[in-house]
C-alpha cells in the first residue's frame, strides 16, 4: 500500500509528473521529493520557466517546430537551405535531426503518422502545409524521416503520393536507421549516415 504523501498539494504534484514520460509514481514522488528539498534553487525557477514557456512557446507557423516568434529560428536562419525539407513525426525527431549538425536545410512536422488503430486520419496531419509550401515553387527536394514502423511507413508513402507531379525530389533515409527504430532514440553518428545515404522514393 502507497503511504500518503502528506498533503493534496502534494499529491497533486506527483500527479502531474507521473503523466510525464518516462516517470511512473515511483520516480515522480522521488522526483517530488527532489524538488521539494531544493525549493527555492530549482523549483521556483522551474516553475518560473514552465510558467514562461506555456506563456511564450507556439507552433511555428511555416514548419510546425516551437519557438517563442510565430516563424522558428531555423526558418528565419537565411544560411539554411530553404529548398531543402526535412519531413518529420514530432518536434523531438527535428530536434534528434538539428543534434547532429549534419543538415543545414528546414524541416517540417506532420505532428504524427496516420494511424488507424489510434484513429489518425489525414486531417490530423499537416500534410496539407507541406503541399502548399511546395506549391510556392521555393523546395526542390523533401526528405522523409519518418520512424521505421508500419505507421512512419504508411505515412511516408501517403506523403510520397501526395507530392508525386509536383516536380519535387522525395528521398527518405538509409543506411543507418533500424527497422523499428524511433529517431529520437538514435545516435548522431546513426543519424548522420542516414542523411548522407538517404535515396529515392519509388
Amino acid at each position: 500500500m502507497t503511504p500518503k504523501s502528506g498533503g493534496s498539494d502534494i499529491d497533486r504534484l506527483i500527479q502531474l509528473l507521473a503523466r510525464l514520460p518516462g516517470l511512473g509514481p515511483r520516480s515522480a514522488r522521488r522526483a517530488a521529493l527532489h524538488l521539494l528539498r531544493r525549493r527555492d534553487a530549482l523549483m521556483v525557477p522551474l516553475a518560473e520557466a514552465l510558467t514562461q514557456a506555456a506563456r511564450t512557446v507556439q507552433p511555428c507557423r511555416i514548419c510546425h517546430n516551437l519557438d517563442t516568434h510565430d516563424i522558428c529560428a531555423i526558418c528565419r536562419d537565411p544560411e539554411r537551405d530553404a529548398g531543402l525539407v526535412c519531413v518529420v513525426e514530432q518536434i523531438g525527431d527535428l530536434w534528434a535531426i538539428e543534434r547532429t549538425s549534419s543538415f543545414r536545410g528546414r524541416y517540417h512536422v506532420l505532428g504524427g503518422t496516420l494511424s488507424a488503430l489510434d484513429g489518425v486520419g489525414p486531417d490530423d496531419l499537416t500534410t496539407n502545409a507541406l503541399v502548399a509550401r511546395i506549391a510556392s515553387g521555393e523546395i526542390r527536394e523533401v526528405i522523409l524521416a519518418l520512424n521505421v514502423t508500419v505507421d512512419g511507413q504508411t505515412t511516408a508513402h501517403y506523403v510520397a503520393d501526395r507530392i508525386a507531379g509536383t516536380g519535387v525530389a522525395v528521398t527518405r533515409l538509409a543506411h543507418g536507421v533500424p527497422v523499428g527504430g524511433e529517431l529520437d532514440y538514435l545516435d548522431d553518428g546513426t543519424l548522420t549516415a542516414a542523411l548522407a545515404a538517404r535515396r529515392s522514393v519509388s
